[in-house]
């Protein structure tokens, strides 16, 4: 049996700043950019590295992106961004997940919360909890087809977060 990997990122510390900015087009502040490489870093070392890399267009969660695809190396042509990863639901978010081609063994989703927390609620019902910004919940299941993760057949779940110090 085969393995998928989802790794859940929520994107990094934004800035609330500026006036009359639309949501969609908020930045990261520094912190949030610091956080996003230490993260980012910390999964290079453990071989954390995903086949599939889905950002929602929201500038925080894209910058976050392109920060972990520079780190891991992942060529920046290939980061998908699919506006069903913003201002979403936990179903469409699934049904997403599940139409992931089976040669794809490990993606990486960076987004918002409260859909980011949700979906690593809905595969580890132990974990009541909100994942901080620019921390990473990854999730291993025993599957071979993504239409099959499920909680049933979750084999692991690891989390990852930004030192509280920063």
């Amino acid at each position: 049996m085969k393995r998928k990997v989802l790794h859940i990122v929520r994107h990094a510390k934004s800035s609330w700043d500026f006036d009359g900015i639309a949501d969609i087009d908020r930045t990261l502040k520094s912190k949030g950019i610091r956080s996003a490489y230490e993260i980012s870093r910390k999964l290079k070392l453990s071989n954390q590295l995903p086949d599939r890399i889905v950002t929602s267009p929201a500038n925080r969660a894209l910058h976050t992106a392109v920060i972990f695809s520079r780190v891991f190396e992942f060529p920046l042509k290939n980061i998908e961004i699919s506006s069903l990863l913003y201002e979403s639901s936990l179903e469409k978010i699934l049904d997403f997940l599940k139409a992931t081609p089976d040669d794809c063994m490990s993606i990486m989703m960076f987004g918002h919360n409260p859909d980011v927390s949700d979906l690593a609620g809905h595969f580890v019902r132990s974990l009541v909890m909100e994942i901080p910004t620019a921390g990473v919940v990854s999730l291993v299941f025993k599957v071979d087809c993504w239409k099959d993760i499920s909680h049933e057949n979750l084999e692991k779940h690891v989390a990852v977060f930004p030192s509280k110090d920063e």
